[in-house]
């Protein structure tokens, strides 16, 4: 049970709330009660590395719930969060809560969030998650929490069960079902949301049995069709443990020290173009990790559990938006620079069927490299994805709300684009915090405030009562909301790519090259 700590100390500058755990001392700011850093699991480490997670401890006294936890050990390819450059310990398995109502007697929808990254990097803390304005602005407890990535959450390893990383999201769940009362939340009201691999995240949890009842909607912004076969997440993990001269199992990688294991990862990330014809379309895009479908913790793919129907009691929003690819063209040193050759590379490689890469070029008779190059990379990783959870939501006998944002960003001269992530600031609120932000630019203008207040609304309101604010996507009209300067409800607008990608199935990635 979890009740407040009684009325004048959740209503002051420093509210107290008591969860199964103990009691909780927060801060309050700009009338939102935040708490930071709440253990939701034990740390794994020592005997529990590689362990499902364990439910935290209890503390005595009141346990102050001021700053973020540590990150879990990652990459720094991106660069560290600033905010937790401070933060150390094992800890890394917390949650944090902004609520405008800490009162049990609010019940408030929940929604909890995601962070994508890859499944190899992210951290709760970085300032594009604060949920301040969710919270405030819509009337909603939010949640963000840390999970296990990489090689210590989705790395296959002998003697660890798969998909840690997953587990964790269930723990964190968990973790709200039975504590969020506390906060004012309605622990049956509660909506998963998260973009790019917070978003593949959110699908896999619909497919995954231990998820089922944990929340009643799923908000999934663009979802990566990237999920691996034990076979192929086997030899990866085997390479990358290879780097330091052991084998993958609990034995052998239980006693090194995390930060040499994500440095093992970065050298195989480094050369796995070099490994194409091992590893397939997922050394092509370096993608590293993924979760696994290896048949117990994740039965099915998300397509293939949705549609028979896994997550038919569950409402979902989801959406993508028009220029994924064009943000890591950039990244690349690629943007306006793509050859004829490495377009007819990746429309070979990504593109659907055996005639997939003349389907483009029929579908798309004008389109020059650049173009073909971003369409097939967009559609592959992450637009195709996304229609086809929708597709399968409804197939599965679901209700389903799709939307594309296709307002191009006005940050760094205007050259990416509706590009990936340019949602994340949007839906926060946090149009001048974070790196996604960038994307804004340095004064965001009153067209980029009001389109963040749009799609704010649109999603609190998805989390308070299952709409938001456009008619359900069906396979007859496909209706779509189109995110834009002026925003629309419209037939879905990338038909072309539809017709392309209607009979692919996003099996799990396999070992070599002839994947598709």
């Amino acid at each position: 049970m979890t009740t407040a700590v009684a009325g004048p100390a959740s209503a002051g500058s420093r509210p107290e709330v008591r969860v199964a755990g103990g009691a909780l001392r927060g801060s309050l700011e700009s009338g939102v009660a935040v708490f930071h850093g709440i253990p939701y699991a034990e740390p794994p480490v020592g005997g529990l590395r590689f362990a499902a997670p364990r439910p935290a401890a209890s503390w005595d006294g009141v346990r102050p719930a001021l700053s973020y936890g540590p990150p879990p050990p990652q990459s720094d390819g991106l660069g560290r969060d600033p905010s937790s450059q401070d933060t150390t310990g094992d800890d890394w398995l917390t949650v944090n809560v902004w609520s405008p109502e800490p009162d049990p007697a609010a019940k408030l929808p929940v929604m909890v969030w995601i962070y994508g990254g890859a499944y190899t990097i992210g951290a709760s803390s970085r300032p594009e998650y604060d949920g301040a304005h969710l919270a405030r602005d819509g009337g909603v407890v939010v949640v963000t929490f840390d999970y296990r990535l990489g090689m210590e959450g989705f790395a296959q390893i002998a003697g660890a069960p798969p998909n840690r990383g997953l587990l964790d999201q269930v723990a964190a769940l968990e973790w709200v079902r039975d504590n969020i009362a506390a906060f004012g939340g309605d622990p049956n009201e509660t909506t998963v949301f998260g973009e790019s691999a917070g978003a593949g995240s959110v699908a896999a949890l619909l497919a995954m049995p231990r998820a089922a009842g944990l929340f009643r909607r799923a908000i999934a912004q663009s979802v990566p069709g990237t999920f691996f076969s034990p076979q192929l997440a086997a030899d990866i993990a085997t390479t990358c443990a290879d780097e330091l001269g052991l084998r993958p199992t609990v034995t052998d990688l239980s006693t090194v020290d995390p930060a040499l294991l994500a440095l093992a990862g970065d050298t195989v990330a480094a050369t796995m173009t070099a490994r194409a014809q091992r590893w397939g379309q997922a050394a092509h895009r370096s993608i590293l990790f993924a979760p696994v479908v290896d048949g117990e913790v994740l039965p099915a793919t998300p397509w293939q559990a949705m549609a028979a129907g896994s997550s038919r009691e569950v409402d979902l929003l989801a959406g993508h938006t028009r220029d994924e690819q064009r943000l890591f063209t950039a990244l690349t040193g690629l943007l306006g620079q793509v050859t004829p050759d490495q377009a007819a590379t990746a429309l070979q490689v990504f593109a659907p069927g055996p005639d997939g890469a003349r389907r483009y070029r029929d579908a798309y008779p004008d389109a020059g490299p650049d173009q073909l190059y971003e369409l097939v990379h967009s559609d592959w990783l992450f637009r195709m994805p996304t229609l086809h959870l929708a597709q399968a939501q409804v197939a599965g006998g679901g209700r389903v709300h799709l939307y594309e944002l296709a307002w191009s960003a006005p940050g760094l001269g205007g050259a990416l684009g509706a590009c990936h992530g340019l949602d994340v600031p949007l839906v926060f609120g946090n149009l001048t915090n974070g790196q996604p932000a960038m994307l804004i630019g340095e004064r965001p203008t009153s067209e980029a405030t009001a389109l963040s207040v749009r799609m704010r609304t649109a999603w609190t309101t998805f989390a308070t009562r299952s709409d938001p604010g456009w008619p359900a996507y069906d396979s007859a009209r496909r209706l779509t909301q189109v995110f834009d300067t002026t925003s629309l409800v419209t037939a879905y607008p990338e038909e072309r790519s539809r017709l392309i990608w209607q009979d692919h199935s996003f099996p799990p990635l396999l070992p070599g090259l002839d994947v598709r």
